[in-house]
């Protein structure tokens, strides 16, 4: 096949290619299609839903009792029917050839080539068999129309390709109103109304109410799509009717969409009202997720014809679905064919190859056939069960009108017959083949009294007469929960609202309005292109109700009411002392403060011992200073925000870092020049007495003081009140905060030229890291900034870290207070805490050394280095030695 297909006409290339792909694709797969084939004289196509559609790489899923198995048996019963009748179609057998569309549009396109098989044109003459002879190849059956399908979205589908071929299609259940368009689907028509009369009906319905908002919910494709669209155009020209939302379930739903589509239904939940066009089992997932979300009650479905009057869709949902008013085409519950369906067995059906699926769904229980795994502890089916007797049956809706289509085909063909072939006792040769555009007109002009005794007709369109009966599904006060008919439609509603019931059957008619008035501190937002309509909108975050339409924001200074009909000033604070950010920072300070006056106290005590005259009394005085004002500034920093206390934290906070990072520099400066010089000459090095360093130190301390004072004459001290810093979402806690007027980027400023001496100092305490420190200080000095460097690298990420924080000012104190207390305390211990501690407890080693002249410190200092590089293991016990200042 698929070699000698696609050497065809060329006019035929297009189809012979699709045809030839789907015949080699299940020859490949070893099996044909499933269908039901009855003989006859001329054969109806037929395309029913008997499996749901199934999930992802699988196109069946389990089968449909009663959307599926009970139209396809109506099909059969009606062919039974016609064939028995004397009076229609006499001497001519119906016969069919049945295909399942699974609910899908493209697997039904597929399985829909079957119909066109024998009206493409194959080219067999390069095709021979192993002997050289021609092969013999069945001709496939001729389809002259096609009863079906159920979903617009499959009948679209298969009507475009039937188009092509001239076969009429009749579906019993496909409403879209896409399908009136004749110009595109001439050679479709409908024994039910489409979706412009449904949408029509349903408006009323809605107005009937009292409800003017409410949402819709459609399935993704025509008939869903369609069916929602006809409804906002009816309601926008009716006017009134406001629509909240209209939401689309996605063709292949994926985990959690139904869930979803819950919650933004109850994004608007005054517009309990819900316009559903939707397939069977995207109802049955939406009434799920309603119950899933504990919502059952709220909910007011007013659903289309494909919910009808179907139980499958509200199974196990049935207390979510009360209350819900359904429409379906006007029809009767065919007696005979209950009759029909309730005598099928297992033994006298065996021309529905599905029905021993429908058997074991419909009696739970199990089949033993070959290749099938019987499954443990399900019962097994006896045969001897009965439809309605072992099982729940009742007729589904569509059952009518699948018989009248099936009808309505039978009345053309006979009425064709009748006009081309007068007299004769079967199919003359002027109905062999069956023409197809004639077959048309004389389906178009059928008018008989269908199976529920209303007449069957179609208008230019291919469309039947809107005749609707109006449903609502009650579960309480009634002795059997179902559907009742609460009232019909044929061209204007009426209504009996005495017997609607609602949720736990209250009879009075629930709200589905556009908008409540609102509540004191909301605003009306107008819904855009629907004036009816407005939501109730809460004047956020620092707004205010200024009109019945607007809001507005608050003074920067200010915050809303909590009706939000005003503005109050917003609380102003500042860091307190028994805050917790500040009890740390202070204890901290004032532990230095002490230590420090202690070291000064013992160094004046002790002024003119070798210890502190070895030190560097001076320098010393200046770096406990330094010091002192480092601890100092904490309590500036966490003091209540004012002139004064501003302009001393702008003096103070670079200051106190600036004096001690200073006079380490001068002394590591020191160091390193002396031992320099020496590798180089016996002379010492220029500005090393304690007069030079001073003034040296006090050279690099005014580079501070000027810029301080510059920012002084050019923005004054001042204190502010931030009101952005700490200005959360929720009102309530917004605070203004009274502090001075110093940014990140100016305390970093006035911080950086002490960094500078910093590092500056640290470079140095690593150039003097080969000197002993039996004759110098540059090791605890190097120490000392190698930690000190550590913990401002660390405040830098925090500091900056914290920026965008509600706390961020108490954050910031408390980080800078803190590493400025640390830096201190390292100074303080590395470099004169051991001095201290010899003074006091060691006195004996507080004693007068032979001094060196400067020539004599650099030899030893040279010999020093050397030794301790051969030998690492030598002690060192010699005391610190300074070269003589007289030098």
């Amino acid at each position: 096949m698929c070699v000698y297909v696609c050497r065809g006409e060329r006019s035929r290339l297009l189809w012979v290619l699709l045809f030839g792909f789907s015949e080699c694709s299940k020859s490949q797969q070893g099996a044909q299609p499933q269908s039901i084939k009855i003989e006859g004289d001329i054969t109806l196509g037929g395309l029913f839903p008997i499996h749901s559609r199934g999930p992802a790489g699988v196109p069946c899923g389990e089968v449909k009792k009663e959307k599926g198995i009970h139209r396809l048996e109506a099909m059969l019963y009606a062919l039974d029917q016609i064939n028995s009748d004397p009076d229609l179609l006499p001497n001519i057998t119906l016969g069919a050839r049945i295909l399942d569309t699974c609910s899908r549009d493209t697997y039904a396109l597929e399985q829909s080539l079957t119909f066109v098989q024998a009206l493409i044109q194959k080219d067999n003459s390069d095709v021979r068999c192993s002997n050289g002879e021609p092969p013999i190849i069945p001709k496939p059956e001729r389809v002259v129309g096609v009863i079906g399908a159920s979903s617009s979205s499959v009948s679209i589908m298969v009507a475009n390709v039937l188009r092509l071929f001239a076969i009429p299609q009749i579906s019993y259940a496909s409403t879209a109103p896409e399908l009136s368009d004749n110009s595109r689907y001439e050679f479709f028509s409908r024994v039910v109304p489409p979706d412009s009369y449904q949408a029509q009906a349903m408006v009323d319905i809605v107005k009937a109410m009292g409800w003017n908002y409410v949402s819709t919910l459609a399935s993704e494709g025509n008939y869903g799509e369609s069916g929602v669209d006809a409804f906002l155009q009816i309601s926008r020209e009716a006017g009134g009717l406001c629509i909240a939302q209209s939401i689309k379930i996605p063709r292949e739903p994926r985990p959690g969409e139904f869930e979803k589509i819950i919650k933004r239904l109850m994004e608007t939940s005054n517009a309990r009202g819900v316009i559903i066009f939707a397939n069977e089992d995207d109802i049955k997932r939406v009434l799920q997720a309603a119950k899933k979300a504990n919502l059952t009650g709220h909910f007011l479905f007013v659903g289309s014809d494909s919910w009808g009057a179907k139980i499958a869709p509200i199974q196990d949902q049935e207390e979510v679905a009360e209350g819900a008013v359904t429409i379906l085409p006007k029809r009767a519950s065919i007696d005979a064919f209950d009759q029909y369906f309730m005598s099928r067995s297992l033994e006298n059906n065996r021309r529905n190859i599905w029905f021993a699926e429908f058997w074991e769904d419909d009696f739970k229980c199990k089949l033993t056939r070959p290749g099938i795994k019987y499954e443990q502890g399900r019962r097994k089916c006896t045969g001897k069960e009965r439809i309605s007797r072992d099982s729940q049956y009742e007729q589904e809706g569509k059952v009518q009108f699948v018989i009248d289509a099936v009808y309505a085909m039978a009345h053309a063909l006979h009425s064709m017959h009748m006009d081309l072939c007068p007299g004769s006792m079967g199919v003359c040769e002027k109905m062999d083949p069956v023409e197809g555009r004639m077959l048309l007109q004389y389906i178009r002009s059928v008018n008989f009294n269908g199976s529920a005794g209303t007449g069957v007709m179609f208008n230019e369109n291919g469309d039947a007469p809107g005749r609707y009966d109006i449903f609502q599904y009650q579960m309480s006060n009634v002795s059997i929960p179902g559907y009742k008919n609460i009232g019909q439609w044929t061209n204007h509603l009426r209504l009996n609202p005495e017997d609607m019931q609602w949720s736990g059957g209250d009879r009075s008619i629930p709200d589905s309005v556009c908008s409540f008035p609102c509540e004191p501190g909301e605003r009306k937002k107008m819904v855009k292109g629907v004036p009816c309509c407005w939501h109730c909108e809460l004047c956020d975050g620092y707004q205010y109700l200024l009109d019945e339409f607007s809001c507005d924001m608050c003074p920067f200074d200010m915050r809303p009411l909590k009706n939000r009909t005003g503005c109050r000033p917003t609380p102003i604070i500042k860091l307190e002392w028994s805050s917790p950010w500040a009890i740390i920072p202070v204890f901290l300070a004032i532990l230095g403060i002490l230590a420090t006056t202690g070291v000064i106290v013992t160094f004046v005590r002790f002024n003119d011992t070798p210890i502190v005259r070895a030190s560097g009394r001076e320098l010393s005085y200046v770096l406990l200073t330094g010091i002192f004002l480092i601890y100092f500034i904490t309590f500036l920093m966490i003091a209540e925000p004012s002139i004064a206390v501003c302009a001393f934290r702008r003096l103070f906070l670079g200051l106190g870092m600036c004096i001690s990072n200073s006079a380490m520099l001068t002394k590591t400066n020191r160091i390193y020049r002396i031992f320099e010089q020496g590798k180089k000459s016996v002379t010492p090095p220029k500005f090393i007495s304690p007069t030079s360093q001073l003034i040296i130190t006090f050279i690099l301390i005014s580079a501070q003081l000027l810029g301080v004072f510059i920012w002084f004459g050019v923005i004054p001290p001042h204190t502010i009140i931030d009101y952005e810093e700490q200005k959360p979402p929720n009102p309530e806690f917004a605070r203004g905060i009274l502090k001075c007027d110093m940014s990140d980027l100016s305390l970093m400023l006035c911080l950086s030229y002490s960094l500078v001496l910093m590092i500056t100092c640290t470079v140095y305490a690593i150039k003097s890291r080969g000197v002993p420190e039996t004759f110098n200080e540059a090791k605890p000095i190097g120490f000392t900034m190698y930690t000190t460097c550590i913990i401002w690298l660390a405040f830098v990420p925090i500091f900056f870290g914290t920026a965008q924080s509600t706390e961020k000012m108490f954050i910031q104190t408390t980080t800078l207070t803190v590493s400025m207390s640390l830096s201190a305390t390292v100074s303080l211990g590395m470099l004169y805490i051991p001095k201290v501690y010899v003074i006091i407890f060691h006195p004996e080693q507080n004693v007068q050394k032979r001094k060196r002249s400067f020539k004599a410190v650099v030899q030893a200092a040279t010999v020093s280095t050397r030794l301790s590089q051969k030998s690492n293991d030598k002690q060192n016990g010699e005391s610190k030695m300074e070269p003589d200042r007289s030098q």
